[in-house]
């Protein structure tokens, strides 16, 4: 089997498990709080790759430690919005909404001190991709017979809004952060982070609470270590092999594994309208990724996601 074929089944493989955990995720956290979860998640995920790149640490600088800072910090946001809003609505709203990150990176591209040296200004197919997302967006998340009454989206799909968001600043600030700093030490040093600043806020905005069931510590184990630690291990070695297109379009496919995962486990059925709006998502996430010579995110995510 060549080096290409592996990876592209490796990273189709990755995408599989990031769009099954919004399920196994959605369901743990009838027992436990949702940036609880995700703190416990993230420390699991950085205890484990500080020890798996534990020779790296005396290699570490102030650039790498304020680089890993700010992808950090946007990395808890979009964790923190996903994880909360997933709380609130259904599992593949939540996926199809998160894909909306792969429309808003060559959008927010745009204003000048966010765009990344030598990334391009967004041409028209972008503009048109993120309406067509929009209107998705719209039919998703309105009830039918709703018409397009914004005040009744679900307060979960906004926070998920919020989520795409911050995985988009996210893919921006290593855009810009990752070529002054080694990559080994950005991957941990932003974990860690993360998992910091989700400690300092989660205490503030919820009530933490957890009850140890068995889907709690199966959803953590699964998602720390599979979902976090070795799926970025694996995408990071695949996309040597990947062109950009061929990576962004196969990240695309994660609210589709999630929206199946969703069905076969939960029997979550979309109506018409859901399924018009998913479609139009797709179509605008497409659209934009055919975009050439743009700048493409490299993970759910560039992150080490779900």
């Amino acid at each position: 089997m060549s080096r290409s074929l592996r990876a592209h089944l490796l990273l189709i493989a990755v995408v599989f498990i990031w769009g099954a955990t919004f399920v196994l995720i959605k369901d743990a956290l009838r027992d436990v709080s949702p940036l609880l979860f995700n703190f416990i998640r993230m420390t699991l995920a950085f205890a484990c790759l500080a020890i798996v790149y534990r020779s790296h640490w005396k290699h570490v600088t102030r650039r790498s430690l304020a680089s890993g800072a700010v992808v950090g910090f946007c990395l808890a946001m979009g964790y923190q919005f996903q994880t909360a809003g997933l709380r609130l609505t259904t599992p593949s709203k939540s996926a199809f909404i998160t894909g909306l990150v792969v429309v808003m990176v060559p959008m927010l591209s745009g204003i000048p001190f966010l765009r990344p040296k030598g990334a391009h200004i967004p041409q028209w197919n972008a503009y048109f991709g993120a309406l067509i997302a929009f209107v998705g967006i719209v039919l998703l998340t309105t009830p039918a017979g709703a018409g397009f009454d914004f005040l009744s989206i679900n307060r979960g799909d906004v926070l998920t809004l919020g989520c795409a968001l911050g995985f988009a600043l996210h893919v921006l600030a290593l855009a810009h952060t990752a070529p002054r700093v080694s990559y080994t030490q950005l991957a941990v040093l932003q974990i860690g982070f993360c998992a910091l600043f989700m400690a300092i806020s989660g205490p503030i905005l919820e009530h933490p609470h957890i009850r140890w069931s068995p889907r709690v510590v199966f959803a953590l184990l699964i998602a720390a270590f599979l979902a976090t630690a070795a799926a970025f291990t694996v995408q990071t070695w695949a996309q040597q092999f990947l062109p950009a297109t061929n990576t962004a379009l196969i990240l695309a496919l994660e609210p589709v594994f999630a929206w199946v995962t969703s069905f076969v486990v939960l029997g979550e059925r979309l109506d018409l309208r859901a399924s018009a709006g998913a479609l139009l998502i797709l179509a605008g996430i497409a659209l934009t990724e055919l975009l050439p010579n743009r700048m493409q995110p490299t993970a759910h995510e560039t992150v080490p996601l779900n």
